[in-house]
């Protein structure tokens, strides 16, 4: 199968297929894999942007939750609260 690299937008009309890096926007059709951090992991990070969005496999107080970044913390999308591990 051919490969084809983009160094612009790019639009599908049947989502996106394969492995993708980087910075995403647009509509996504079927699943996204997001970045697994731990609680220690993701506070390390120097970039808490807003808008950024990611995986934590222990930030529920052990639990697995998705969070997002205001711009100087990760939140948990469940409850808007700060990360915590067990």
């Amino acid at each position: 199968m051919a490969s084809t690299t983009f160094s612009g937008p790019v639009t599908s009309t049947n989502g996106f297929i394969g492995a993708t890096t980087g910075n995403v926007t647009g509509d996504v059709a079927g699943t996204i894999t997001l970045t697994s951090y731990t609680v220690t992991s993701a506070n390390a990070l120097a970039a808490k942007t807003a808008g950024k969005v990611i995986y934590v496999s222990n930030g529920a107080n052990g639990a697995a939750v998705v969070a997002f970044g205001n711009g100087s913390a990760w939140l948990r999308c469940d409850t808007l609260g700060a990360l915590a591990a067990a």
